[in-house]
């Protein structure tokens, strides 16, 4: 039978658009890429910068190597539910999978040589929604965007040039405060006597549609106990991972979480600015380590820890950060899972943490 009129016409333009359609793919993607901006940043550029000169360490995550997992419960006391409708701040206990972590790219790295420390979160309530959570004991992040970010990994990997830092510190007058907490700032002795916080700002919605502007810290139940450098760096290689697994075996350690609202205009974009210490805060529940874990081949190796992996009640705000974080993330993940087999392993059978 012969093509009615105008159908052919009709096909022509449909090919068409599906053909745009594509295009538009292929440059979102050339674009997320950066091929066709190669001074843009991107995941991949992050994630190469984040290597020492020698090469990453195959199998391992590109930044935060080094560190121990652990299981246990965050116990809701429904405080924070009247801010989020977030699943997991209803009253109740909800399973956590997390891992306490020093921020290098080093696994071997000795502890007292890494100054700042991480804990990372997964939380899932009964309905499958999951938060997770990366925070580090700074009190402010060293610098206000993701690319400044890079252009201080780019600074730090020129150890040979002695303009490099101080380029780059005129540059970014914010990382001032930061450099200030990394050299006066007292070192603990464990993971259990730190303070976590989440330095990027979300948004909680609660159950009438109101959002709140938010960050949020875990404060240690366990006293902070000061110790200088020299007596630090007398300490084993791995005495963190060492002091948390006799602690946690000896009975479950505690953090609270403190949710710090935000007041109008206080901006939420920088991660280098504190917010004042006057701001409401919500004792919003305990988390509870439970457990340590084997670090190869235990419920965190094969976690991704992605800021922006969040429930209903929670969403990023302007802060640029968990967007970037979650792209770097993702970059890494992919690498050191195609690296798996020089990952050394440790039987699940009879390992010990």
């Amino acid at each position: 039978m012969p093509d009615r009129p105008g159908s052919n016409a009709s096909s022509a333009r449909s090919l068409a658009l599906i053909a745009i359609a594509v295009a538009v793919v292929v440059l979102a993607f050339a674009y997320t890429a950066g091929w066709l901006s190669p001074q843009r940043l991107t995941p991949a550029k992050i994630v190469n910068g984040l290597a020492p000169p020698d090469g990453p360490a195959l199998g391992f995550r590109r930044n935060h190597a080094k560190g121990i997992c652990f299981t246990g419960t965050f116990e809701s006391n429904g405080a924070a539910a009247a801010l989020s409708k977030a699943a997991m701040f209803a009253p109740g206990s909800y399973p956590v999978t997390g891992r306490f972590n020093l921020a290098t790219a080093d696994p071997k790295a000795a502890d007292a040589t890494v100054r700042v420390r991480g804990l990372s979160l997964r939380i899932v309530a009964p309905d499958g929604s999951e938060w997770r959570s990366a925070m580090i004991d700074a009190p402010f992040f060293p610098v206000a965007t993701p690319q400044a970010f890079y252009d201080l990994l780019q600074a730090s990997a020129h150890k040979d040039d002695p303009d490099a830092m101080k380029n780059f510190v005129a540059a970014h007058p914010e990382f001032a405060a930061f450099g200030a907490w990394a050299t006066s700032a007292p070192w603990t002795a464990s993971y259990a006597q730190d303070r976590y916080n989440s330095l990027n700002s979300f948004i909680f919605t609660n159950a009438a549609g109101q959002d709140q502007a938010v960050r949020w810290s875990f404060l240690p139940a366990a006293k902070p106990e000061p110790v200088p450098d020299d007596a630090l760096k007398q300490r084993g290689p791995d005495f963190l991972a060492t002091d948390i697994t006799q602690r946690v075996h000896g009975g479950p350690q505690r953090w609270t979480m403190i949710v710090i609202a935000a007041n109008p205009g206080d901006q939420t974009a920088d991660p280098s600015k504190a917010w004042p210490d006057d701001r409401r805060k919500v004792e919003a529940g305990t988390l509870v380590v439970n457990a340590i874990e084997r670090e190869p081949d235990g419920p965190c190796r094969d976690l991704n820890f992605d800021p922006t992996v969040l429930p209903p009640g929670i969403r990023v705000s302007d802060d640029p950060f968990p967007a970037a974080r979650s792209a770097a993330y993702s970059v890494s993940f992919n690498r050191r899972t195609a690296e798996d087999k020089y990952y050394p392993h440790t039987p699940a059978e009879g390992a010990k943490p």
